[in-house]
């Protein structure tokens, strides 16, 4: 139920470099046409660090490895489009529809095509509140089983980040800071919270992937990755703005996978904008680390 990108194809049979890349960003993530210029900047950042990008979404009921500029124009347009998840995947093949790939669900499209390094803006993980409402994001489980790994700016600030390294922790994920010890935050650098371990060049990431692949040892990698330090905002305000659109989507009643987005979109409002351009940044930021990480890694 899969159509491989030729180009992306070519450059898994030869041992090129690939990076997955979601298009739930592109589609839930952020307004157009700001999605669709992100998704085109972030796939030339991996191309220019010598890398072949794959975004990967669900067209007509098939999973796309590697969408055409045209695709990724119609998934930042269209309306409806399915936020898709591990659970999701099976219904909107049978019933031929499109659907924008979560952090879970592109991890299990990528593995399928043997794709191994994923880049994403944040993780999905626990929310807060999670002790009475289990809303905790599948891509905890996914990283647990599935044999990619994932270079994000830190788990959604929007979460409980002590509870979702907790989850980590008991899922086997190892929870890598690249060239730093302390956690980021998303938005900004810094949660008060130590990585597992510091990690300080691509290679010494690709050789933690490669000894977890060559032990059999399942499940993902996490690679944290900080947002430059000129984009990072400030830990008060960004604070605020959470704590206000977390009360306005309680009073709302908004639940489940419509959590983030609306919750990402308020944030956006109440800065004025400048968490978008924060993560765009951090997005592209991630492309860059991720591109080296698949360049090492190939070299295997």
């Amino acid at each position: 139920m899969i159509k491989i990108n030729p180009e992306v194809k070519k450059a898994l049979e030869t041992g090129k470099p690939v990076v997955a890349l979601e298009s739930t960003i592109i589609s839930h993530g952020m307004p157009y046409p700001k999605n669709v210029e992100t998704a085109l900047k972030v796939e030339k950042v991996i191309r220019d660090n010598g890398a072949v990008p794959a975004t990967i979404g669900i067209v007509d009921g098939v999973g796309i490895i590697g969408m055409t500029p045209e695709e990724i124009e119609e998934f930042g347009k269209r309306k409806g489009i399915i936020k898709v998840s591990r659970r999701d995947i099976p219904v909107i093949y049978a019933k031929k529809m499109w659907g924008a790939t979560t952090v879970s669900a592109t991890m299990i499209l990528a593995n399928e095509a043997g794709i191994e390094v994923f880049v994403t803006g944040g993780l999905g993980g626990v929310h807060r509140g999670a002790q009475t409402t289990m809303d905790i994001s599948a891509d905890l489980q996914e990283l647990a089983k599935t044999n990619v790994s994932v270079v994000c700016a830190g788990p959604k600030s929007i979460l409980d980040i002590p509870l979702t390294l907790e989850y980590l922790e008991t899922m086997g994920v190892p929870v890598l800071g690249y060239q730093t010890d302390e956690l980021p935050d998303f938005f900004t650098r810094h949660s008060g919270h130590k990585v597992d371990y510091r990690v300080d060049s691509p290679k010494e990431i690709a050789d933690i992937i490669y000894q977890k692949r060559t032990n059999n040892l399942c499940g993902g990698v996490l690679i944290t990755n900080p947002i430059p330090e000129e984009y990072s905002m400030d830990s008060k305000i960004i604070k605020d703005a959470i704590d206000k659109a977390i009360k306005e989507m309680d009073k709302q009643g908004i639940k489940g996978k419509e959590s983030t987005p609306f919750l990402l979109k308020t944030i956006v409002e109440l800065t004025g904008g400048d968490s978008l351009e924060s993560n765009i940044q951090l997005v592209l930021n991630n492309a860059k680390l991720g591109a080296l990480i698949a360049k090492e890694y190939s070299l295997k």
